[in-house]
């Protein structure tokens, strides 16, 4: 007989783009914000606004997919229900990559915070800590994770309010309040706009949480009109937010040079605030890891329902729901798994991984998009050409465009993992011989 505990709708709209902004971690361009500086040269405000313009053109294709296809899956489900079956799986394998490390280095970052404020305690206390506690809240349920990323969502405004707000103090106190107005964060002479390309190639990692909340689209109330708004208003208030807090905080700091790149928000902040507004900054960049923690998990451990749901993945594991609390209790407890591999990696070599997997999947859900238009599909071909043609097929060049400025270590492993993922398909499919099991759209 056919399991009929079901995830439970308890998500409304604007639950789903707090749970996206958790995701993204508006605060997450202070803690990248020095290795950004470096990379564009100083032009940071330009980087995120090219990664914005990609990402923009992008989740608007990921809303018309999920209008059409309101499931759990996000990427993977697209792409195997409107390009093919043996594709859908590939593009969900590399989704993993992304999804399955990304939390793995939200815990590692924030264990690094704590080891910097507290160095008498080993780091791995606090990766254990984090996971722990992070898959404790999702165990319990998805509308109590809503509650608990509210509270901690409306701190780390907060402070992000308060540092751009000192920021531009400390700039009007230095140059006067025409110093507020400038460009030499967007241009500045003898910086090639390569540069700031290759910068938004990696200021795209702040943006994956439009795409993580497509995942919740079975938790959501009116899936097929709340999605697609939430998946628009997330991907362009954070490009709002990274966009400002990326112009003010470079004109507080000029240039990319720093006592240290990857403490440059404390250094920064510490210039603005002095030493009681560094506690509370590094206090809050520990609390905004945990929130972004707590939603990165939620959203693998449903990609992760969704493939068990198929079949693609054992779903006697995969595809199960605690009978009480309504989530994928195993899937949440083997990401906690993974993370634990952060005890013996370090935050370059993990993150590595995760840009090629999240550009293939933004390629694919606008890829996606055009072959439904292309196929006449009854639900993509009245929204016309522009939305069903043009767009996607502009956002599927920039996203293209950026996977090829990543650094060639990730474009490796990404391949790497690729493979990987070609063999076990050949396994599941019988070497090619038989399409891989197909979804089951029952919620």
């Amino acid at each position: 007989m056919k399991d009929t505990v079901k995830l439970d709708r308890a998500l409304g709209l604007w639950s789903v783009v707090l749970f996206g902004l958790a995701y993204m971690t508006p605060m997450i361009v202070f803690g990248t914000f020095g290795a950004l500086a470096a990379t564009s040269q100083g032009t940071t405000a330009m980087a995120y606004l090219v990664a914005a313009a990609a990402i923009l053109l992008t989740a608007i294709s990921y809303g018309v997919m999920a209008r059409v296809y309101p499931v759990a899956g996000s990427a993977y489900t697209y792409a195997r229900r409107s390009i093919n079956p043996s594709v859908g799986f590939l593009v969900g394998w590399a989704v993993l990559l992304d999804y399955f490390f990304l939390p793995m280095v939200i815990w590692l970052i924030g264990a690094a915070y704590l080891t910097s404020a507290f160095p008498a305690v080993p780091a791995w206390l606090w990766i254990v800590g984090f996971i722990a506690l992070t898959t404790l809240v999702n165990v319990v349920g998805i509308a109590f994770a809503n509650r608990v990323n509210f509270i901690l969502m409306v701190v780390q405004l907060g402070v992000l309010v308060a540092f751009l707000v000192l920021a531009a103090r400390y700039v009007v106190a230095l140059n006067g309040s025409g110093g507020l107005l400038s460009v030499t964060p967007f241009f500045k002479t003898g910086v090639p706009f390569s540069a700031s390309v290759a910068g938004a190639a990696i200021a795209a990692y702040s943006f994956l949480g439009f795409d993580a909340v497509s995942t919740l689209t079975e938790e959501t109330r009116d899936a097929r009109r709340t999605m697609p708004k939430a998946i628009l208003i997330i991907a362009l208030a954070g490009g709002l937010i990274f966009i400002a807090s990326a112009y003010i905080t470079q004109l507080a700091h000029p240039g990319a040079d720093f006592v240290s790149v990857d403490a440059a928000a404390t250094e920064i902040a510490r210039a603005i605030g002095g030493d009681l507004f560094v506690t509370i900054f590094l206090a809050t960049l520990v609390v905004a890891q945990f929130t972004s923690g707590l939603a990165a998990q939620a959203s693998v451990g449903r990609l992760l329902y969704a493939m068990g749901r198929d079949a693609v993945l054992p779903t006697s594991f995969f595809g199960n729901l605690h009978p009480k609390w309504h989530t994928p209790i195993l899937n949440l407890m083997l990401v906690g798994a993974v993370g634990l591999a952060a005890l013996t990696m370090d935050v370059t070599t993990s993150t590595s991984f995760i840009n090629f997997g999240a550009f293939l999947a933004f390629t694919a859900v606008n890829v996606s998009v055009i072959a439904l238009y292309l196929k006449r599909d009854q639900q993509v071909r009245p929204l016309g050409v522009l939305i069903g043609l043009v767009i996607p097929a502009l956002a599927a060049v920039c996203d293209l465009f950026l996977l090829w400025n990543l650094d060639e270590n990730a474009k490796v492993l990404g391949l790497v993992w690729l493979a990987v993922g070609v063999a076990y398909l050949a396994y599941l499919t019988s070497f090619f011989q038989v399409a891989p099991p197909e979804m089951d759209f029952a919620e």
